[in-house]
Parts: structure tokens; C-alpha cells; sequence
């Protein structure tokens, strides 16, 4: 049986599959999410770095999910987006979803040009998930910088993975480190990431797969716990 963990790059999305059974991992970039759902490896779980779960409206710094995990992560808590209201999300002119985002959250807040850029992706997952309710019990949202606080004996990791937007060798190699005290296979963690991804992407799919495997042997839990919906019923909670 295969398991699943996403992390987007600039080509698309960057799926790393794991065997429960052999141990083995696939890495490569796929186009996007309904690829991953058709990949030839039919992953029972998928663990994706993307925000599942859309509310109507936005009440404080972002949906629920975000609010919980960012006090976990001390100076890592800015890498968690604060993702608008579903409005605003489906709404395609940046300066439109700008203004349906303030109308549509307590205070006020406009979207950041780097959230605006996961939208695509976002409405993607958000339309499938949707037309598919049955894909409840395999996709889950996650965020690899709260698998890393788990992996780390929930603990805030210290070093950034880039610094002025290069890798930064002693973060990059405290979360190699993590993942195979995970019982992810070394040359897999150590492996250059494919042509098209950083090898801050390959971590961060790795620390995904690690969630997704701890999904399935029933170990990892929602933030928030029990998670709210939103009104097409899909939960909104970033599992670890």
C-alpha cells in the first residue's frame, strides 16, 4: 500500500509516495492534484501542503487551522499563510479578491501577493474535494513545518531551510536528520530533489509523507481538535 505527501513547486506539485510494506519512495513532479489522485501508485492517503477547508468568513489571523499551529512554532510562525474567505479564494483578479477578503474578515485584512499565488492550486483541490466527498478519508492537509515541530519532540525547530532565498545547510541538514529518525530511507532524504523543485520542496514532501504514514497507523491529530467545517463539510484542521 502507497501513502502520499504534496508539496507545491513552480512546476506543479511535488508527490513523494511511500510503501508501508517495502519502505520504499517515489519521488516526482506532477502537473497537480488530480494527477496525484490518478498516479499510477493509487495512494490511500495523500498528505498535502495546502490549505483544505475554506470558511465563509475569516474571524482573527486567519482560518482555525493557522491560528492553532503558529504559537507551536515560535520564529518559524510566519510560514504559515493566513488563506482568505472562500470568496475571496474563488475570486480570480487580485485586486477583486483583495477587496472581497476585507469584506469578509473581523479585522480586516487584503491578501499578500504570495497567497494569491496558491489560489490556482487551492481552487483545484477545494473543486475536487467538493465533487467528491468520499475523498474525505484519504486527503488531508498538513504543513511540514508542524510535522518538523512533531518530528522534533514537538519542539520549534530553531534554523530556517533558506536564508535570502538560498538553503541554509544547518536547517537543511536538522530536518534530514528528522526525517530518517522518521524511518524515511536515507538516500531518499539525501537524494538531489528533481529538476524543477529546491530541495526545500523535497523536505518538505518528505515531511509530509512522514504525516501521511503516521495517518495511517492512526498517530497523527488535527489542529484544531475536533476541527470545524466549512459549509460544504470539509473540516478545516492542519493534521500532524
Amino acid at each position: 500500500m502507497w501513502v502520499c505527501g504534496v508539496d507545491g513547486c513552480p512546476p506543479g506539485c511535488l508527490a513523494a509516495f511511500g510503501h508501508l510494506g517495502t519502505g520504499e519512495v517515489r519521488v516526482r513532479i506532477l502537473p497537480d492534484f488530480e494527477a496525484i489522485l490518478a498516479a499510477r501508485e493509487e495512494a490511500r492517503i495523500i498528505a498535502i501542503d495546502m490549505p483544505i477547508g475554506l470558511p465563509d468568513r475569516i474571524e482573527g489571523p486567519g482560518r482555525a487551522a493557522e491560528q492553532a499551529v503558529r504559537p507551536l512554532l515560535g520564529a518559524r510562525q510566519s510560514s504559515v499563510f493566513s488563506i482568505p474567505s472562500r470568496d475571496a479564494v474563488h475570486t480570480m483578479d487580485y485586486g477583486a479578491a483583495c477587496s472581497v477578503a476585507l469584506a469578509t474578515s473581523t479585522p480586516p485584512r487584503k491578501i499578500s501577493k504570495q497567497g494569491f499565488m496558491l489560489f490556482d492550486k487551492i481552487r483545484e483541490i477545494d473543486r475536487i474535494l467538493i465533487a467528491r466527498p468520499e475523498l474525505a478519508t484519504r486527503v488531508f492537509e498538513v504543513h511540514p513545518e508542524v510535522a518538523f515541530w512533531r518530528m522534533n519532540g514537538e519542539k520549534a525547530l530553531q534554523e530556517p531551510k533558506k536564508v535570502k532565498g538560498r538553503p541554509y545547510a544547518p536547517g537543511i541538514t536538522l530536518r534530514r536528520r528528522l526525517l530518517i529518525a522518521e524511518g524515511l530511507p536515507a538516500d531518499a532524504v539525501n537524494a538531489p530533489p528533481p529538476r524543477g523543485a529546491g530541495v526545500d520542496d523535497l523536505l518538505d514532501a518528505l515531511a509530509s509523507l512522514a504525516v501521511a504514514r503516521r495517518l495511517h497507523h492512526g498517530l497523527a491529530t488535527p489542529f484544531p481538535s475536533p476541527p470545524p467545517r466549512d459549509r460544504h463539510g470539509l473540516p478545516i484542521a492542519i493534521w500532524a
